[in-house]
């Protein structure tokens, strides 16, 4: 019962009724889980990295058998005296060993460390950044291609009333030929106008299938139109925000670059360990325990470390090459800024004429039908008229459609809130 009630409601969660849902959806879909992923991994290196600051400790046993009696811990010359004076005693050396015990190590003082995790940390805020910009993108692939499939429906709507308007010539003008009025060849040219409709809309869906497979590929929902949106604000422009990612890429690379070089300075370390040994002794086979411990600390100073030197090379390459990306990836979002904003008033522009020309050419049309069916226009020449309103409105819906893709571009430069620009 319980899987029924699931496949019965299924259609119904995957269903979208604005853009806000799509944008719900695209949150919890592989898209952004990838890149949460990412964050997280980047977060796992950073507590990795403050980790190498806390002592190691580690317990160990052991069991060792020598073909010559060996130490079990090492013995001062004036008690080892006194123990092979008496026989008695039970001398802790032995061909069979048993140890058990822990050891420790520890960073007192190693500065690349402590650099290693700030480049941790500009990592995690890179990927983070990377994140919220890649939700800003495929939002705005949304709208976008939401925006194309509002063109293509209102293309198709288009072509449905030229095919009304056809088939009404085509009954009038049927007559005319039955009748021998008009030549044959006039229905013949109506009849190929209709086919010719009939192919545009067969294209119009194949595309609105490519359109709706990407929305489904980016939140998992499946439209079989598109959902309604409205513009409730502008992009603002300010600083080039879509490069923060790479910018804390950058810093990164700084920072790691510094690290390797702060791998030539001594590093200071603390170490101990403590010992428990049993065996049985050589020279009596008595039992023996001893307890051994110690705790010190190591100055460690590279003198010649070329690997090292190559490595900090290295680094500074990838610094040099992450900073010419940069220049390279602000040159061109400022050009393609500036373009898209200067195209924003044209395009506005080019809406207002599309639509004046566009009631002319409907009051044209309305005129050829008239003097087409009273004789005084040719058939080709009418046809140009059902042509030319098709024409003007498909550059009408396109327009509108290519307005809001700048848009959206211009927020995803800019990093703008696409939520609050399109409900």
């Amino acid at each position: 019962m319980k899987k029924l009630l699931i496949a019965l409601t299924l259609p119904w969660l995957l269903e979208a009724q604005s853009i806000p849902e799509l944008f719900d959806a695209l949150k919890s879909h592989s898209q952004v889980k990838s890149d949460a992923m990412l964050v997280k991994k980047s977060q796992i290196q950073t507590e990795m990295v403050n980790s190498s600051l806390y002592p190691k400790i580690d317990l160990f046993a052991s069991y060792d058998n020598y073909n010559e009696a060996t130490g079990l811990l090492p013995v001062a010359p004036n008690e080892l005296l006194s123990m092979v004076k008496d026989q008695s005693v039970a001398q802790p050396f032995s061909n069979n060993i048993y140890r058990a015990g822990a050891k420790f190590t520890m960073p007192i003082f190693v500065k690349s460390i402590y650099t290693t995790a700030q480049k941790a940390e500009a990592m995690q805020r890179s990927a983070k950044a990377k994140k919220h910009i890649n939700i800003l993108k495929n939002e705005a692939l949304i709208v976008g291609t939401n925006a194309s499939f509002l063109y293509l429906v209102a293309l198709k709507k288009s072509l449905d009333k030229k095919e009304m308007s056809l088939k009404e010539t085509q009954k009038t003008l049927q007559i005319k030929v039955d009748n021998g009025r008009s030549p044959a060849s006039a229905l013949y040219k109506i009849n190929d106008s209709l086919n010719e409709v009939a192919i545009a809309k067969n294209n119009i869906d194949l595309q609105e299938k490519k359109l709706i497979s990407t929305i489904e590929s980016l939140t998992g929902v499946r439209l079989d139109g598109p959902v309604k949106m409205k513009q409730i604000g502008s992009f603002e422009k300010g600083e080039l925000a879509s490069l923060k990612p790479l910018q804390e890429k950058i810093q990164a690379d700084r920072v790691a670059m510094k690290a390797q070089k702060e791998r030539l300075y001594p590093a200071l370390y603390a170490h101990g360990s403590y010992t428990f040994s049993q065996a049985k002794a050589y020279n009596n086979d008595k039992d023996v325990n001893e307890k051994y411990g110690n705790i010190g600390l190591v100055l460690n100073i590279p003198l010649l470390e070329m690997n090292q030197y190559d490595s900090i090379a290295m680094a500074n390459v990838t610094l040099q090459s992450s900073e010419v990306e940069l220049e390279k990836l602000r040159d061109e979002l400022s050009a393609q800024a500036e373009m898209l904003e200067s195209s924003l008033s044209l395009l506005t522009h080019s809406l207002e004429l599309y639509k004046h020309s566009l009631e002319n050419k409907q009051k044209l049309l309305a005129i050829a039908k008239v003097n087409f069916k009273s004789g005084r226009l040719s058939t080709e020449e009418y046809l140009r008229y059902e042509d030319a309103v098709v024409a003007q409105e498909a550059n009408l819906y396109k327009t509108k459609a290519t307005k809001w893709q700048s848009e959206m571009q211009l927020a995803v430069i800019y990093a703008n809130n696409i939520e609050e620009m399109v409900r």
